[in-house]
């Protein structure tokens, strides 16, 4: 029955020049980044911090989709105006993470499943209810010794898929996250092998559970060596395995491929995006959905104070206006001036 409105809803999300902010940090998330600012993490300045995100004027050029946090959906502006109203009437689409974290694997040392399923279908009518129109679910694949078994691959491509499927029966967008994690010293080439088996696995598990591709996007991680790996790939080779994995596991029925920054510097994910789409025109749309890529800069500007909102909100655009022209190719390092 919601057919036709997810499609519409997918299409937006992943609409030219635009991709989505990612502001659905958890307690224990928000806490340690806004102990980075030595501020904390009470009710009050959750609520002053992102309504500054949403409140930018200019940004919903560049951010068709903002995923957020529980408490954050519920919540209201100084105002009074409920967050979902504000994010729509700037332009942009609201959405909620849905899942409850990653948990040990039983039987797999050192692997992960995300949780969340039970009365997840009750929590999702109440969502759209609230004025969310899509939902985001991660789940955590690490690269290590002897790891990822094809066991926790497989488990977490069918909490995936169960996840898509109640959420389109809800009439709400899912945002698919396998994250392959940047943590190691893994070769890009591994990490290439393991996004494949990872990929294969969950568009398969997809299909099994009848979900519309056409109303979904895809949120995975790019084709990374690991951060402590000593040899660092540059753009180029980056945004070619990358395009070359994707080509060979995700259907073109997918609209858009929304990439996290996985722990990318702001001005890394940027470039490795832009040099995905200089390479011409893809089955699908190459966005981004970036949480810390998008914020580090915001952060260090607002530094918890009312006066300095407008330097923050400067700075959130500035973001923005750069991995949007990241989006067609368009980005230069010229664009990474002082923002003042």
């Amino acid at each position: 029955m919601y057919d036709k409105e997810l499609r519409a809803t997918a299409r937006e999300m992943a609409s030219p020049g635009r991709g989505i902010l990612a502001a659905d940090e958890s307690f224990p998330t928000i806490e340690k980044r806004f102990q980075s600012i030595n501020i904390p993490s009470s009710q009050e300045n959750r609520r002053d911090y992102r309504e500054l995100l949403f409140t930018t004027a200019g940004a919903g050029e560049h951010i068709s989709g903002i995923i957020l946090f529980d408490e954050t959906l519920r919540d209201s502006s100084r105002d009074g105006v409920p967050f979902p109203e504000l994010i729509s009437a700037a332009g942009s689409i609201p959405g909620i993470k849905v899942d409850k974290g990653a948990k040990a694997l039983p039987g797999a040392p050192g692997e992960k499943i995300t949780e969340g399923l039970d009365g997840l279908r009750d929590r999702l009518a109440e969502y759209r209810s609230l004025g969310a129109r899509f939902t985001k679910w991660r789940a955590v694949i690490t690269i290590g010794d002897g790891i990822p078994s094809q066991y926790c691959i497989d488990a977490n491509a069918h909490g995936l898929a169960r996840y898509a499927a109640l959420s389109q029966e809800a009439g709400l967008v899912p945002i698919v996250e396998p994250e392959v994690l940047m943590d190691g010293s893994h070769t890009i080439e591994v990490c290439e092998e393991v996004t494949s088996r990872t990929l294969a696995a969950t568009f398969a598990e997809l299909c099994q559970h009848r979900v519309l591709l056409e109303g979904m996007c895809l949120k995975p991680n790019m084709v990374l060596p690991g951060k402590g790996c000593p040899d660092q790939a540059s753009p180029e080779i980056i945004a070619d395995a990358t395009v070359r994995c994707f080509k060979r596991h995700v259907p073109a029925a997918v609209p858009g491929i929304v990439f996290l920054s996985g722990g990318q510097s702001d001005i890394e994910a940027t470039v490795n995006l832009n040099a995905m789409n200089a390479l011409g025109s893809h089955p699908w749309e190459l966005s981004f959905s970036y949480g810390r890529a998008l914020q580090a800069p915001v952060l260090q500007a607002w530094q918890g104070r009312s006066e300095n909102v407008a330097a923050a909100q400067r700075a959130y655009l500035h973001r923005a206006q750069c991995n949007g022209a990241a989006r067609s190719g368009s980005y230069s390092p010229e664009m990474e001036v002082v923002v003042v």
